[in-house]
């Protein structure tokens, strides 16, 4: 895991790899706004001590903690490569990053320079939205290795993310592969998808 120091003692944190609240906003296709995509995922992120954090996760045992009823979060790791196996409910878009941190603007700047990735669903690859640097917001539980900080602030968020539709009834493979700054992650996701 990378960290950088930046004001009022946040931290910033690399992940490659997305406890919703408050009213979804989204773009015309029913997409999370940047903002919203990128405060939501912080949150589920951090919402969890590392035994259970979905980033720690190494099997896809922890994918399924705190998730928000709107939207499926998937994450990346802390620079190491993994397989997971999730099972997915009907009907939900996903959203995840493929690279991305938190930091101030001029850490955002220069991290998505080297920024690169791709997303892989079933051997198709997928498109990937830059997320310039946004002014987030993130609510953190105690003891989460994701921003080793808890409670509440703000913070500027970057990052490569993409977002799906609903995936159809059935299994899917996902390669998620992301890199920038020095630092890299892979994680191989087999996603099942029951039937409503």
């Amino acid at each position: 895991m990378k960290r950088a120091m930046v004001g009022a003692g946040a931290t910033a944190v690399v992940l490659a790899a997305l406890v919703g609240c408050g009213a979804r906003a989204t773009d015309g296709e029913g997409r999370l706004s940047s903002e919203e995509l990128q405060g939501r995922w912080w949150t589920w992120a951090s919402s969890e001590p590392e035994p259970t954090n979905p980033v720690a996760d190494q099997d896809g045992s922890a994918c399924g903690r705190n998730q928000p009823q709107d939207v499926w979060f998937l994450a990346g790791t802390f620079g190491t490569q993994v397989e997971r196996a999730c099972s997915v409910p009907d009907g939900v878009p996903l959203a995840f990053p493929l690279v991305n941190t938190i930091g101030s603007s001029a850490d955002c700047a220069a991290f998505m320079k080297t920024a690169e990735g791709s997303a892989v669903l079933d051997g198709e690859e997928v498109d990937a939205d830059a997320h310039q640097a946004e002014t987030i917001e993130i609510r953190s539980a105690p003891g989460n290795p994701v921003t080793g900080t808890e409670g509440a602030y703000t913070a500027t968020g970057c990052g490569l993310w993409v977002q799906l539709p609903a995936l159809e009834a059935g299994e899917h493979t996902l390669k998620i592969r992301g890199q920038a700054d020095g630092f890299s992650v892979g994680v191989d996701y087999t996603l099942t998808v029951d039937a409503a």
